[in-house]
């Protein structure tokens, strides 16, 4: 079930009118995502041989969807460097530090979206400007829709799931050390994971 469908038809032109779900097209809003049930994590080889996994426990964002046309949804998200969670409490000091985030000068991670499409299904592409530290660089993240529900308290929700890679060096995260038998601590490559519920806002007074 896609955010939007167009007719299948070998002679519709460019000017063609959508076929919409009217399911869908209610779900056009602006949403709150729900930390408590939502996650942004990480994933990056360490010392080559094991994966390290982390997150970040602190963080708002809001999506505006439009469920006729999702090339004009929009999302923007406020990460908290400070809460960064790797489960071991040296290591996430070490990446709160100047050698890695450096969270006490550069307290927020942010994204700001620039474009939105679909790719097909209910799989999605959004392309933004990512900043770390002092670096704005452009990122695009692969989504899955996975559907709607109103839960038990009335507020309607949109759940996505998505990933993306990014290299850590493009934002200026360079710090790492030669181990003996060859490679390096700490792999460039790191994997971004988002597990998002956003609630849908209510309408605002007239």
């Amino acid at each position: 079930m896609g955010l939007f469908t167009r007719r299948n038809n070998e002679s519709a032109t460019a000017t063609a009118v959508a076929t919409v779900d009217p399911a869908l097209a209610a779900l056009s809003g602006d949403y709150t995502i729900d930390p408590a049930h939502s996650s942004i994590g990480f994933t990056v080889r360490h010392a080559m041989v094991t994966n390290v996994r982390g997150g970040f426990g602190s963080y708002e964002g809001a999506l505006s969807l439009d469920g006729i046309d999702p090339s004009r949804s929009s999302a923007s998200i406020d990460v908290d460097i400070a809460s960064v969670d790797t489960g071991i409490a040296d290591r996430d000091g070490h990446l709160r530090s100047g050698d890695f985030f450096d969270a006490e000068k550069f307290p927020k991670m942010t994204f700001r979206s620039t474009a939105a499409e679909q790719l097909g299904g209910d799989r999605y592409r959004i392309t933004g400007d990512l900043t770390i530290k002092d670096v704005t660089r452009p990122l695009s993240i692969d989504l899955e829709f996975q559907g709607s529900a109103t839960d038990v308290y009335g507020n309607e929700r949109a759940g996505f799931e998505g990933s993306t890679e990014i290299l850590r060096s493009d934002w200026g995260l360079t710090w790492n050390a030669a181990l003996e038998a060859g490679g390096v601590m700490v792999s460039d490559k790191v994997k971004l994971t988002f597990d998002i519920s956003a609630i849908k806002n209510a309408p605002q007074a007239a």
